[in-house]
């Protein structure tokens, strides 16, 4: 559900952006104005983005190799971690070079002034589209976290790339249509200037968190608590299972869990016995939580005064 939900969110702000980045960069050369010309930059960045983010869920569907034995689900966090690049350096930083370039050498919109009004307002309109898709995606999945939790926690990068993009594009439109407007009332570039420098603080901004976020995914995310609890409930709900000694989970991509554990076990007369509690074990976990794909579970004996077998001199590997 999260991916065809985060490729449906892509393509209409694909599809958004593309047209808006066309309307802005016409505006720019009819007008001038530096606003328009950082609302452009941002729209094609944003173009280059919702691609990234296409060929990075293309490319981490391919089969896992020799090389690579888990697959390539993570290569969609590399994806979204270029986009935070890109975004802070194409859209921000450029933003804020034009913003101070304006302000050294302001002037006024003189000309087809009431272009940029309306391209803003159009473009509002698009955006809002947009957004209102990433948003109704985003529910599918988001449950009863807050908006917040969800950008932080999910583990598909997609619908909270889309969302964070379009939610700056909103604000970046009224930025400019504030520095449009107030350079159309005083005839003084400075607001433009002004507008443009907000547009690339609030890029800068967004690009950080960005980047931030899926930094943490890149290094590896663990299962959250509720699925961990899901988890141990599902090894301990048979006979096979005395206790878990110790658990480790891994996100290998986002629809994609590891659970390795040392579990103690409880006596069995044959290789083939423990083998079917395992199996069962397996089974269990896999119904409980289906994203948890790949398993390790190694049997140990516990000692009730000694506790694991490991501590009484064995390794724990």
């Amino acid at each position: 559900m999260s991916v065809e939900g985060g490729t449906k969110a892509i393509i209409a702000a694909l599809l958004a952006n593309l047209g808006i980045a066309v309307t802005k960069f016409v505006a720019y050369l009819l007008t001038m104005s530096s606003s328009m010309l950082a609302e452009s930059i941002h729209s094609v960045a944003d173009s280059g983005n919702q691609a990234l983010l296409l060929l990075g869920g293309k490319r981490a569907r391919r089969a896992a190799t020799p090389q690579h034995p888990f697959g390539y689900g993570r290569e969609r966090y590399v994806y979204a971690f270029l986009v935070a690049i890109v975004l802070f350096s194409l859209g921000g930083l450029f933003a804020l070079y034009e913003a101070w370039h304006k302000w050294a050498e302001p002037h006024g919109i003189t000309s087809w002034q009431w272009v940029p009004v309306t391209v803003l307002l159009v473009a509002i309109g698009l955006e809002s589209f947009s957004f209102r898709t990433a948003i109704r995606e985003s529910n599918l999945i988001r449950g009863r976290q807050s908006w917040i939790r969800f950008i932080r926690r999910s583990k598909a990068p997609e619908l909270p790339v889309v969302l964070l993009e379009d939610f700056g594009a909103l604000v970046g439109l009224v930025f400019a249509l504030f520095g449009v407007g107030m350079t159309l009332a005083t005839g003084d570039g400075r607001w433009d200037a002004a507008g443009t420098a907000m547009i690339g603080l609030l890029l800068v901004t967004i690009a950080i968190v960005l980047a931030m976020e899926t930094k943490s995914l890149l290094l590896g995310e663990g299962a959250e608590s509720a699925e961990v609890e899901t988890i141990e409930r599902a090894v301990t709900a048979g006979p096979e299972v005395e206790r878990i000694i110790h658990m480790k989970t891994l996100y290998l991509g986002p629809e994609e869990l590891m659970v390795a554990a040392k579990i103690a076990v409880s006596r069995c007369e044959s290789a083939e016995e423990l083998a079917r509690g395992i199996d069962a074990v397996e089974a269990r976990i896999r119904a409980a939580l289906p994203v948890a794909r790949v398993i390790y579970l190694e049997p140990d004996i516990y000692h009730a005064r000694g506790g694991p077998a490991e501590v009484s001199g064995r390794s724990g590997s």
